[in-house]
């Protein structure tokens, strides 16, 4: 009897040991395939699982008549799956194979290699080694020197090693429009966008990436577990600059450097129709291709941070406003008083002694006292309003960035010297966009237009092609009279008499202005150091382009018409031979007198 209870006893405990046991592998299996699946899962997958990374291709920036300005080279970036790449004396001579034919330390690699595990949290927070699947061993590679080395490493049996398509950026021009374009590099395996178009686009150049799953057999046979899927290229730029006549301004700003050897120098043209900018450039620049020796200040875009002081460049500016409220004329006359005029308790100097002129003849001269007697004549207010109406003190919402937005004081903080001193250039700065835009709006009929620098952007992916549009400004001018009256006096200013003969193009009315402004620095303006420059449009009627030409801090020379005036009149030459713009009139032929014919004397 008592033998029956303890066995029944010890079955009881059996049975609830087992109920136990079958409870706690329950909560178990529970707590492993339901509250830690994911986790355990994903752990899984990383031990038999590999992933393979495509990028598309990063959009191409070409020039409006699809010229290519910036593109991609095929190459290959080799990586290593340092999970796979075996013990150390396969590391050993995986590395020594990859050294010789990639030229990079191969301690270096063996260390890549032999690194295979990563540190890892998990959805709990706790740190777990996982297998490291991924190590960059070398980018940029030729495609005939990856294609050898994969020859190699399969002959050798190196399955740690992949070697994957990629491309490079590359600049087919050099330094042709370099300081625009700007240029890309490569950190940490990313591509990083470091200024110009390249930095300004980067969001829509970029190229889309997707990361495709495979599972690997034993053998290490690869075994896709969903349908591979490609990345999306970034999208095409086409900019409205035409390669040909850029080519021609870098050309003559080469030959302006040679000459002039000034600290720097710039070039801009545009239609001032619609605002197209068909060329810019500066110098110094640099070649993106070749960066061994790259001094940032070559690559700074001076074009859209720089500033100076316009000089004469802005009495036309200022003056339309006074020919617009009817408070002058071409024909009202001014006393420039010699040269030398007593105001505000300094005195105004002209670089020439001048008597009466009329307004026409004011612009012609370049007088300072005669444009400051016009400025205080249409009063303050009216000049503030007038030069904020041409885009001064504003910046021109380029695509480029960081863009100044030059110097125009608020009219509450001018001085008494404010109204004699602004409309000559001298206590405003501009950038050389800001002063192009203004004189595409004294060039078309006061609309100050949108500088256009993108002129549509396409899709390789799906073939669409979006227009950056041409807006419709309306005209600064109140007086329908006003535009002709400006074209009439700032030709004179290339005819002879005017300070900018140099800039006069044969068969062409040039309409324009120079400007020549002393720097300023440390407080007060230099008596050697100078802007020389000329901005016009021509053909002055029906103009086809404005183009400015600044240099900074020229050599031997200073004055507008001199230094810059011929470069002006050989670039516009140029491009109007290229767009086949017909003359004005044709050229007057050189009329060469016959010289009378001299016997020998007789002896």
């Amino acid at each position: 009897m008592i033998r029956n209870q303890v066995i029944t006893v010890r079955v009881q405990l059996l049975v609830i040991l087992a109920v136990l046991l079958f409870v706690s592998l329950v909560f178990r299996l529970y707590h492993v395939q339901v509250t830690r699946h994911d986790e355990l899962l994903k752990r899984a997958q990383e031990q038999y699982t590999s992933t393979t990374k495509t990028s598309g291709k990063r959009g191409e920036i070409y020039d409006f008549n699809g010229n290519l300005l910036v593109g991609n080279i095929p190459c290959c970036t080799i990586v290593a799956d340092p999970s796979e790449a075996g013990d150390a004396a396969q590391c050993r001579k995986t590395a020594a194979i990859l050294a010789r034919y990639l030229q990079l330390p191969e301690a270096d690699i063996f260390k890549d290699l032999m690194d295979k595990k990563r540190d890892k949290k998990d959805t709990d927070g706790k740190e777990n080694s996982v297998p490291r699947r991924y190590a960059l061993i070398a980018k940029e590679v030729a495609l005939p020197l990856a294609e050898k080395l994969g020859r190699v490493l399969k002959v050798e049996k190196c399955k740690a090693i992949s070697i994957q398509n990629s491309s490079k950026r590359y600049y087919p021009k050099d330094e042709l429009l370099a300081n625009i374009l700007g240029f890309t590099n490569i950190e940490n395996d990313k591509t990083i966008a470091v200024f110009g178009i390249e930095k300004f686009f980067n969001r829509v150049i970029e190229p889309s990436a997707y990361v495709n799953h495979y599972e690997r057999s034993r053998d290490g046979i690869p075994l896709v577990v969903q349908p591979e899927r490609h990345a999306l290229d970034g999208v095409n730029i086409y900019l409205t600059i035409q390669e040909p006549i850029q080519s021609i301004m870098e050309d003559e700003l080469d030959a302006l450097v040679e000459k002039w050897h000034p600290l720097a120098a710039y070039a801009i043209m545009a239609d001032p129709n619609n605002g197209n900018v068909l060329a810019l450039a500066q110098r110094p620049s640099f070649n993106p291709n070749d960066r061994a020796a790259m001094d940032p200040q070559a690559w700074r875009n001076r074009i859209t941070e720089d500033v100076f002081e316009p000089g004469s460049a802005m009495k036309p500016i200022a003056i339309s406003g006074a020919i617009d409220a009817g408070v002058v004329s071409p024909n009202t006359r001014f006393d420039c008083e010699r040269g030398h005029w007593y105001y505000a308790g300094k005195t105004l100097h002209d670089s020439h002694p001048l008597g009466i002129l009329s307004v026409a003849e004011i612009i012609q001269k370049s007088s300072n006292v005669g444009t400051a007697k016009i400025a205080i004549t249409m009063g303050a207010p009216r000049l503030y309003n007038t030069l904020r109406s041409f885009g001064l003190g504003q910046s021109t919402g380029i695509p480029l960035k960081p863009e100044t937005k030059g110097i125009l004081r608020k009219l509450e903080k001018w001085d008494s010297l404010s109204i004699a001193r602004f409309p000559i250039g001298q206590g405003v700065a501009v950038s050389p966009l800001q002063l192009v835009r203004a004189y595409c709006a004294l060039a078309n009929g006061g609309h100050l237009v949108k500088l256009r620098l993108v002129d549509r952007v396409a899709n390789p992916d799906t073939g669409t092609v979006i227009h950056n549009p041409i807006e419709d400004v309306p005209s600064i001018y109140k007086n329908p009279t006003t535009h002709q009256k400006m074209v009439e006096m700032m030709k004179r200013v290339t005819e002879e008499g005017g300070t900018a003969v140099k800039a006069s193009i044969p068969g062409f009315d040039v309409a324009g202005k120079t400007g020549t402004s002393q720097k300023f620095i440390n407080g007060q303006y230099s008596t050697n150091r100078f802007f020389a420059t000329f901005i016009g449009f021509v053909p002055a009627e029906k103009p086809r382009l404005v183009l400015l030409v600044t240099v900074d801090e020229p050599k031997n020379a200073h004055y507008g018409g001199t230094v810059a005036g011929p470069h002006f009149k050989a670039i516009a030459e140029k491009t109007l031979q290229y767009l086949n713009v017909m003359p004005d009139e044709p050229p007057q032929p050189t009329i060469v007198k016959p010289q009378p014919h001299h016997s020998a004397p007789k002896h």
